[in-house]
């Protein structure tokens, strides 16, 4: 496998908000993903991991929540290995939009 990705989202929310925040829009994930992409999610204390399938392979992220910012890390695997800058810049542009309050629309 490939080093991690890891991208470091900046906050104002505290954890707990932040935390609560990204249970209710990690649904939107699957949306930033090819077509057919499955995501499973699952809290371990105030970490988020998630198992994603795309094109064929397996993908393990986490989403490590702290009082002021948000640490994404994507495992690819060594077929997905050579879009890891791409990834990496998708992931600076749209990992903001987990932390949206959309309990207010």
């Amino acid at each position: 496998m490939s080093g991690p990705i890891s991208v470091d989202v900046p906050h104002r929310l505290g954890a707990a908000e932040a935390k609560r925040r990204i249970g209710d829009n990690i649904g939107s994930l699957a949306s930033h993903l090819p077509a057919g992409a499955q995501v499973s999610s699952a809290w371990e204390g105030d970490r988020m991991k998630l198992g994603i399938g795309l094109m064929g392979q397996e993908v393990a992220a986490a989403l490590d929540v702290q009082e002021r910012i948000v640490r994404v890390t994507v495992q690819l695997p060594p077929a997905l290995a050579f879009f890891g800058k791409a990834i990496e810049g998708a992931l600076r542009r749209s990992a903001t939009e987990l932390l949206e309050d959309r309990s207010k629309r």
